[in-house]
């Protein structure tokens, strides 16, 4: 299993005739992308962290993470390892005193807290060869906050 390092490159809203749908984009700094359909809060969640966003409130991946610090429980990295019909599996790695554990999530709220946290994503090699796009194959996508701002 080779886990490749990626960046978010963004939140967008893919605009299609028969829907309009929030996702986030993964890079591996080449010319390939994971694009991965999500909700609208976490899209909103994402950026937010992406933009280094400081909120009047915290949202609910900022209170786990300062839950996880008040019990001195580090977030490691997120790894995306699976997709299965068009669902991607990922899990959050933390430790505490030397012992690691793997908590399954949503990719979607790993990248959330991963971005929060400033820790590695990685994606799998399998992932990308199942799901992953050239970046001059994806229909038109406009960034989320200018979708916001209409």
């Amino acid at each position: 299993m080779t886990q490749v390092r990626c960046e978010v490159k963004g939140v967008f809203v893919a605009m299609g005739e028969a829907a309009t749908v929030p996702l986030v984009v993964l890079s591996d700094g080449s010319n390939r992308i994971l694009p991965i359909f999500i909700g609208i809060w976490e899209a909103v969640s994402i950026n937010s962290a992406k933009n280094r966003e400081v909120l009047p409130r915290p949202f609910t991946h900022d209170l786990f993470l300062d839950l996880c610090g008040k019990f001195s429980i580090a977030l490691r990295f997120l790894q995306i390892d699976t997709v299965e019909d068009g669902v991607y599996y990922a899990q959050l790695v933390f430790s505490l005193d030397n012992h690691e554990e793997y908590l399954d999530c949503r990719p979607s709220d790993g990248i959330a807290l991963a971005l929060r946290a400033d820790v590695p994503i990685f994606v799998d090699e399998s992932v990308f060869l199942a799901a992953g796009q050239s970046t001059g194959n994806f229909p038109a996508m406009v960034d989320l906050t200018t979708f916001l701002q209409k």
